[in-house]
């Protein structure tokens, strides 16, 4: 299935979810397609669970203290 057609059914997915539930349900299938997509990523071995929580280079001025 292309992106194209993802971004498709993921769009009138939350158009119905807004329609008929209101602006509550939109938000919680928007929060629930976006744990899908990232749970969905770790299956695939895209992301590893250290890729949130790596620590960032503090730059330069910041190792001289």
């Amino acid at each position: 299935m292309s992106m194209a057609m993802v971004g498709m059914v993921a769009g009138m997915a939350l158009g119905f979810a807004g329609y008929f539930g209101g602006f509550g349900a939109f938000l919680l299938v928007a929060a629930l397609g976006a744990i899908g997509f990232v749970a969905g990523r770790f299956a695939d071995g895209d992301l590893e669970p250290g890729d949130f929580f790596r620590v960032r280079d503090r730059g330069e001025r910041d190792r001289r203290r």
